[in-house]
């Protein structure tokens, strides 16, 4: 039996494709607001807490709006990005920029518009002050190196990424940086990605509340904040354990409480950058079976691609389908489920278990509301599609309509020398 449930019923969803035909994402706005109050009450006993939302995880401004009237602030992390928030109304301090390898004029957005910038590498403390300048508020982050393990279990390796500063040059960042006018300092780490685990965060601010210590006794300069940036992440597969949003509240506090509140640093603001908690189980891709194909295996073919949702062929990534008006039926065939790309790696799911499978089905593929439109793209010429928001009085509203042919070729500055029909 189908353990995970849409968020949609298989009625609502046939009286959706009347009106707006699949492929489409689908977003749950009821869904969207309950995790944002849940997250801020789990981190409220912090005065200073905020949420800088990741940009990049679903890059719709009515989506950013929402959160915006949620209290959340916004983290992006490249000019159109900045730009996208600002169309929105984020400004100030409630944008966080978190860029990497990032251009003269990316730093000159982020300084215009009063975001906090978060300096991936020392080498760009020069560089900003050169092409733009060292802002009164500026983040560090920090690369601590080895591996990143809970217990006994290694959850990544933070000495393989291309992100963030060692220590020494953390160290040194913060007392330039204090020298050029800086005058309200944090630190960010990202460590690990996706985790079920309530540790994560607690062992995460662990970590980076002794490094904040280290830092003001041996540097002298004082740390406004501390951002946990993300990697709490969901449970795409059912039976998997959710994380407990208040749990992990619990633990911050308590590492809060025992390292930092002794060293005097009691008013250290707590900032998080959450994309795939706060969104991805609160998305959906609906798709239609368009083909069976019966040769060494059994191949279901929908109208959706890898275009619509990326994940599985680049990562291999799982995510739950559900055939719709069929989530009590016997899981007694297996599939591939494909989309029609010219590509072998264009798979949804390999060898799954699923209930029969018809021409016309309607299907949903669970999990998408982050980081699933925001990586598509438009190989073989496919069009991304539209993006839908069912509204809490159940409602939907158009929130991006499908591409069009003319939207595919509007980049070619000579197309009046063709003819597209």
């Amino acid at each position: 039996m189908n353990e995970k449930r849409p968020f949609v019923t298989a009625e609502k969803l046939r009286e959706i494709t009347k009106t707006y035909p699949t492929p489409f994402h689908l977003y749950d706005e009821r869904g969207i607001r309950k995790t944002a109050r849940d997250l801020h009450k789990a981190f409220s006993w912090n005065p200073g807490f905020r949420e800088f939302f990741a940009v990049k995880a679903t890059p719709n401004p009515y989506i950013l709006k929402i959160l915006k009237e949620e209290g959340c602030g916004v983290d992006c992390a490249s000019e159109t990005e900045l730009m996208l928030a600002s169309s929105v109304g984020f400004s100030g301090d409630y944008t966080f920029f978190s860029s990497n390898v990032t251009p003269a004029e990316e730093y000159r957005r982020a300084i215009s518009q009063g975001a906090v910038v978060n300096l991936d590498d020392f080498t760009h403390i020069a560089f900003l002050e050169r092409v733009a300048s060292i802002p009164e508020t500026i983040c560090c982050r920090y690369n601590p190196g080895g591996d990143f393990a809970i217990g006994n279990a290694i959850m990544d390796k933070p000495q393989n990424a291309k992100y963030g500063m060692t220590y020494p040059q953390l160290a040194e960042a913060f007392r330039r940086l204090s020298e050029r006018g800086a005058r309200r300092l944090g630190i960010h780490a990202f460590l690990a990605s996706n985790t079920l685990t309530d540790a994560y965060y607690p062992t995460l601010a662990r970590i980076l509340f002794e490094t904040a210590v280290r830092l003001q006794n041996e540097t002298g300069v004082r740390l406004d904040f501390v951002n946990l940036s993300g990697g709490v992440g969901i449970p795409y597969r059912p039976g998997e354990r959710a994380n407990d949003i208040f749990q992990i509240g619990e633990g911050v506090r308590r590492a809060f409480e025992e390292v930092l509140v002794p060293a005097g640093m009691g008013d250290v603001k707590i900032y998080t950058e959450l994309g795939r908690f706060m969104l991805g189980p609160y998305g959906l891709v609906a798709a239609t079976v368009l083909h069976h194909k019966h040769i060494y295996k059994e191949y279901v073919g929908l109208d959706a691609s890898a275009v619509n949702l990326m994940r599985p062929a680049m990562y291999g990534a799982y995510h739950h389908i559900t055939v719709m008006g069929k989530e009590d039926w016997p899981l007694d065939h297996v599939y591939d489920v494909t989309g029609g790309l010219c590509e072998n790696n264009d798979k949804f799911a390999v060898d799954r278990p699923l209930p029969r499978i018809d021409d016309g089905d309607l299907v949903v593929i669970h999990d998408t509301g982050a980081h699933g439109f925001s990586m598509g793209y438009n190989y073989n010429g496919k069009l991304k599609s539209a993006e839908l928001l069912l509204q809490e009085d159940g409602g939907v509203r158009l929130i991006r309509r499908a591409e069009t042919p003319k939207d595919y070729f509007a980049t070619f500055d000579f197309q009046d020398e063709f003819h597209f029909a």
